[in-house]
């Protein structure tokens, strides 16, 4: 049988013989790169003398470069050995026909290919180690690595929740077995409880388990049917409040429940405790409670006003600052009846308020009603969310931290900086005149330091007449009142005030 078998697959490749030399060497080229994703066309040396691809797509990623390399070069260090493998016959290949094989590509990125080679003998020589020429037929294998990268990632994925569920399932392990409370887990019915916690087993009984226990048998029959009647509620309506329950013992305890689902089947979890500890605990504060009693007591002054700016409650601190008998006065009134000098600081208040929700560090001034002042840094926030909607003030004191330089009444700061917290203070022609002022001040005397105290040089450098530069001395005060417009002898410094 095996014989005859021989014999007809010695006749069909006798007849593909026959078919495949009488083709042209063009339609044989074509049936080549056909039957394969990538046939390379190998010499004696491993040298790639011509090849093919069945696509465009990796002559798109420079694999034609190949060409004129040798086939090792193209491969990656580990890949080499199993092209040596594939290029000299003589050696057995336990790892089959077909080898993985990774080729470097231009982008740096490794194309998985598996080849299998086949040599070509000269032309009447039976032995394929005289074989001039080797043609490696490639399959690509990125659509397989793709799917185990897939299958490697979805693996890690599913072990990391597998370890996030134990983690989990061990927090309410350790949980449920230190509880105080009495906990039950019952399957959808008294009579099934899948798991009880120890401090249940100790106000049930102590040789009480899940797998023999049952509620029906501890319990008073009313208080069986008030038990059941809640978790029918529970089922139906998601909400159930507790019942008071009795042991058959006469023990009596608060019982409460709430439902999940397990496995597609509803379970109740049902938490027993006795009346003296269901009793109410006296609330902590909240909080907002403690916030809002933090706000009362703050050393800085705190505000809330509508979104009109009329005050709604304010803390001591603004009482102290504003100088009013108590909190009530204020309720209604606009707060810029305290604030500023202009008139305008709430308006720019409000309106940076609306446009950007918060307000950091806005100087202005404090007026009591008793008619002090304090230089004040504002902040505030608006609260548009929700139904009540209002405005937050934080009003901070400044005088304790204000420059130890102080300046004359009518000097003006120096930097830029300080000049613009000017704004909204003085009227600004105010600010301009006392500028220019103060300018020409600080250049006269910078002109009599730097002439020793020459008028008439200091005149002269200033652009300025003799009797002009007295003027200006007089209005700056910078001359006695006896000295005059006279001619001054050079070099005679004026006394300066």
């Amino acid at each position: 049988m095996a014989t005859e078998q021989n014999l007809l697959t010695d006749r069909y490749l006798d007849k593909a013989v026959e078919v495949l030399s009488g083709m042209e060497p063009e339609a044989l080229a074509q049936l080549l790169s056909a039957s394969a994703d990538v046939v390379l066309l190998v010499d004696a040396k491993g040298v790639i003398v011509d090849l093919a691809f069945s696509g465009e797509e990796l002559i798109a990623q420079g694999c034609q470069n190949w060409r004129g390399k040798t086939w090792s070069e193209t491969v990656t260090v580990e890949s080499q050995p199993k092209v040596e493998a594939l290029l000299n016959p003589g050696k057995a290949d336990p790892a089959g026909p077909w080898r993985h094989i990774n080729h470097t590509l231009p982008d740096g990125n490794d194309l998985p290919l598996a080849y299998s080679v086949v040599q070509i003998a000269p032309s009447g020589t039976a032995k394929a180690r005289t074989a001039r020429y080797s043609i490696a037929f490639a399959r690509d294998l990125r659509p397989q690595v793709m799917l185990q990268q897939r299958l490697v990632t979805a693996q890690l994925s599913m072990e990391r929740d597998y370890w996030r569920l134990r983690q989990a399932e061990t927090r309410y392990r350790l949980l449920f077995q230190l509880a105080s409370e009495p906990v039950l887990i019952l399957d959808g019915a008294l009579d099934k409880i899948t798991e009880i916690n120890p401090a249940a087993q100790n106000l049930l009984g102590e040789k009480s388990n899940a797998a023999t226990l049952s509620l029906s048998d501890k319990l008073e029959p009313a208080s069986l049917r008030a038990l059941r009647d809640m978790l029918e509620r529970l089922r139906s309506t998601g909400r159930a409040e507790p019942v008071l329950v009795r042991l058959k013992n006469a023990q009596e305890f608060m019982a409460s429940a709430s439902q999940f689902r397990e496995d597609q089947t509803l379970q109740f979890l049902l938490r027993l405790c006795t009346q003296a500890g269901a009793a109410p605990a006296p609330l902590a504060p909240t909080g907002h409670q403690l916030l809002a009693s933090v706000m009362e007591q703050a050393p800085d002054a705190m505000a809330v006003t509508d979104l009109d700016g009329r005050v709604l409650t304010v803390n001591r601190a603004f009482v102290d600052l504003a100088e009013l008998g108590n909190a009530d006065l204020a309720r209604g009134v606009l707060l810029d009846a305290w604030l500023g000098r202009s008139g305008v600081d709430l308006r720019v208040l409000l309106t940076n308020l609306r446009q950007h929700g918060t307000v950091r560090l806005y100087a202005t001034q404090m007026r009591g009603e008793l008619g002090s002042t304090a230089e004040v840094e504002i902040s505030a926030v608006a609260i548009t969310n929700g139904p009540d909607k209002c405005l937050g003030f934080t009003i901070r004191d400044m005088g304790r931290r204000l420059s130890p330089d102080v300046r004359a009444p009518r000097e003006l700061p120096r930097s830029a900086s300080q000049m613009t917290e000017l704004v909204g203070r003085m009227p600004l022609k105010d600010i301009v005149r006392e500028t220019t002022d103060l300018i020409e001040q600080l250049c006269i005397e910078a002109a009599l330091q730097l002439t020793g105290d020459n008028r008439a040089s200091a005149a002269e450098m200033l652009g300025l007449s003799r009797q002009s530069l007295y003027i200006k001395l007089r209005r700056f005060d910078l001359v006695d009142g006896s000295a005059d417009g006279a001619a001054d002898p050079v070099g005679t410094p004026p006394r300066l005030s």
